[in-house]
């Protein structure tokens, strides 16, 4: 029976990471994966695939509204799925051979099949074929991610009624996609068909959209799709989603108790996931869950079995890649004697529309909640050059500091490229940089960045310059 230090279940970004990270710190890893790929839903059927649709889309709504703008004239201009969704397995395709060639890279031993536990030191390896091996290990690392899930009386067909995972595969461009959930999955993959031009409508239990994110973002963000054509109903409680065909009826009843019924020929349901923890034989070395499904653990992320970790979706906590990531390195290196931290709070969230949406620290909302008092600054991408050149004015950047200390607590915008410059609030966070030490950093001309330092000064004494 072969042993290692470390066996991680699970190959997604918090598997993967945590592999590499107990590798490099000298233990002998392995790692076990039910797919034939490596990756989890984030690389197969989850962020990488949907970000290579979401810029495919992008390029094509750029071509169709926005070059002659530009003095720029195409003529025929047309769409081929079938290529889109090609180029976009071809994306997948390379990202998880990266990961395969990482664990070789490493010298981590790689298992495909379900992993279960035998005991809290003995891991058994079911494959496809129902052979199986066990192996020995000293820790084990529990990073089995999440599914999605249903309302309880929708059927999932795979067809007409689908997830995420079928709506990055469809073949033909919605007539009219209704989507049930109006959170980052459903607007994002929303985002694609409407570009493509496909009517989409969102349908959404609560008042407001994003309901994580900052208020203020929520509603731009809300303006800016319906801008673009997006429909919603607000407010609404789904009742009854049937197929006829291809048509897909959706019932449901408005905030004023009045029935709605719509059709559409795709019903994407994106209403959530679900802690994924199928297969793993839990009972055998009696894991404790919580009344959510999740994997309980210690601020260590330390299960009631003392050599039994879990990480990523699995546990409490956003369910988001890097989070996962972080959490997987927190363990290998707190195994290692090491003295890793996580600030769950300087965590970000990002939804890749057009604009872009990103959030870290506080929202108002929670500032309120908590008592603190604060000050705000804010910038509209309007105002910015470089954002006029791109013809990208939607949006603004907010910054809320301590009232008291000036110390930045939370860290909001929408606009382009808000995922790639949610780093600086991050940055800025974890240094408990004040919003004055933002708006004393120079930041290039002209740049999106600007709006950062324009908010800034905006949250410190009101001397933003461009407004």
């Amino acid at each position: 029976m072969s042993e290692f230090d470390v066996v991680i279940i699970g190959s997604g970004p918090g598997g993967y990471v945590a592999a590499i990270r107990a590798a490099q710190l000298g233990f002998r890893t392995a790692i076990i994966e039910k797919y034939p790929t490596m990756g989890g839903t984030c690389l197969n059927v989850g962020c990488i695939p949907s970000k290579a649709l979401l810029d495919s889309s992008e390029h094509f709504e750029n071509a169709k509204r926005n070059f002659a703008e530009h003095g720029i004239e195409i003529s025929e201009l047309g769409i081929d799925l079938k290529k889109m969704v090609e180029r976009k397995n071809s994306v997948v395709d390379q990202t998880t051979k990266g990961i395969a060639y990482l664990m070789d890279k490493n010298k981590i031993t790689v298992y495909e099949g379900v992993g279960s536990f035998v005991s809290a030191t003995e891991i058994k390896v079911t494959r496809k074929d129902n052979s199986s091996e066990s192996i020995k290990t000293r820790y084990v690392i529990i990073a089995t991610g999440s599914k999605p899930v249903s309302l309880p009386f929708i059927t999932i067909d795979k067809e007409r009624i689908i997830t995420s995972t079928e709506a990055l595969n469809l073949t033909q461009i919605p007539r009219h996609l209704l989507v049930i959930g109006g959170g980052v999955i459903g607007l994002e993959l929303g985002s694609v068909y409407l570009r493509l031009g496909a009517e989409v409508t969102v349908i959404e239990y609560l008042d407001k959209i994003t309901p994580g994110m900052d208020g203020a973002l929520s509603k731009e963000l809300l303006k800016v799709l319906k801008k673009q054509g997006m429909k919603f109903w607000l407010s609404t409680t789904v009742t009854k989603v049937e197929r006829k065909g291809d048509k897909v009826i959706v019932e449901a009843k408005d905030k004023k108790g009045e029935v709605l019924s719509l059709e559409g020929d795709y019903a994407l349901v994106a209403v959530g996931r679900r802690p994924y923890t199928d297969g793993l034989n839990l009972e055998a070395v009696k894991v404790k869950l919580d009344d959510k499904g999740r994997v309980e653990v210690n601020e260590n992320l330390q299960t009631n079995i003392p050599n039994i970790y879990a990480i990523g979706d699995v546990v409490k906590g956003a369910m988001l890649a890097h989070k996962a990531e972080e959490e997987g390195i927190f363990v290998v290196e707190s195994l290692a004697g090491q003295n890793p931290h996580i600030n769950y709070n300087l965590i970000p969230g990002v939804i890749y529309t057009w604009p872009e949406v990103a959030g870290v620290g506080y929202t108002e909302e929670q500032a309120k909640e908590k008592g603190i008092s604060y000050k705000v600054g804010s910038f509209p991408m309007r105002a910015l050059g470089r954002s006029r050149a791109s013809g990208d004015t939607d949006g603004f950047v907010k910054i809320i500091a301590d009232e008291k200390t000036d110390e930045v607590i939370g860290f909001h915008m929408i606009g382009a490229r808000a995922a790639d410059l949610i780093a600086d609030g991050v940055t800025a966070m974890e240094f408990r940089a004040s919003a004055e030490d933002i708006a004393r950093m120079s930041h290039a001309h002209p740049t999106y960045a600007e709006a950062v330092r324009e908010a800034a000064l905006d949250a410190t004494e009101k001397r933003a310059l461009h407004m």
